[in-house]
């Protein structure tokens, strides 16, 4: 069995694009497309937008990454390890947060179906949510579910400069041919040895065999597009 390797960036905006294009010019060299996390409260208009748009309109693909990212939104009592914005929302709320997200993406000319909730987690009403709202996909802390047929692919996402024994978990999983996620978030990307360490994660996956792919393409065929494009909006992948 082949390993699929999806890398993903979060973090995207003004004051991190420059390292933003530094790494996804180094994937771009490896064939590797990449899957950005985007909040459109934090990208703001000018030159990130412009280069999420280019971007977008290659190989890589857009995935909704939250609202604003705003901690427990609903003040509820939850534990410090679940505060991201989706991880305790019942479905109602968190239905809310996406239209406004949806619609915030919509004016910056861009639209998507995949979503990838802040810190990776998603509550059980953000699931319900997501797919009330017509979303195809919501990547999580351990997999990624389509949430069209409810199938979830399993592989835990692995964030460079958070986990010790990166590239042995990296390496294991390529050779037997599962799911390789590598995330980064592109302001750790101004620490020493972050850059490296992804791009030494990407190679080693790439040289055990592993296809890259994109939070678009992992469990869709070959040239199909299954994203929702408004009049005027940049598609989230054109593979």
């Amino acid at each position: 069995m082949v390993a699929t390797l999806v890398v993903s960036l979060s973090g995207i905006g003004p004051s991190t694009l420059a390292r933003c294009a530094d790494l996804t010019g180094e994937l771009d060299r490896r064939s590797v497309p990449v899957s950005l996390l985007l909040a459109p409260r934090k990208v703001g208009a000018g030159e990130a937008l412009d280069w999420v748009r280019d971007r977008v309109r290659g190989r890589d693909a857009l995935v909704l990454h939250g609202f604003d990212h705003s901690a427990d939104p609903c003040h509820r009592a939850v534990s410090l390890r679940r505060r991201a914005e989706f991880s305790a929302l019942p479905a109602h709320e968190a239905g809310l947060r996406l239209v406004a997200a949806r619609a915030a993406a919509h004016r910056l000319g861009l639209a998507t179906d995949l979503f990838a909730p802040p810190g990776w987690l998603a509550s059980p009403g953000t699931v319900v949510a997501l797919r009330r709202h017509r979303f195809a996909v919501c990547a999580d802390l351990v997999g990624v579910r389509d949430l069209r047929t409810g199938d979830v692919r399993a592989g835990r996402v692995r964030m460079v400069g958070e986990h010790r024994g990166h590239l042995l978990a990296v390496g294991r999983a390529a050779r037997r041919g599962g799911f390789v996620r590598i995330g980064v978030d592109a302001a750790d990307l101004a620490r020493p040895g972050v850059r490296d360490v992804l791009l030494e994660s990407v190679e080693l996956a790439l040289g055990h065999g592993a296809e890259a792919a994109t939070y678009s393409s992992t469990d869709s065929p070959r040239g199909s597009t299954r994203n929702s494009v408004p009049s005027g909006a940049v598609p989230a992948s054109t593979r």
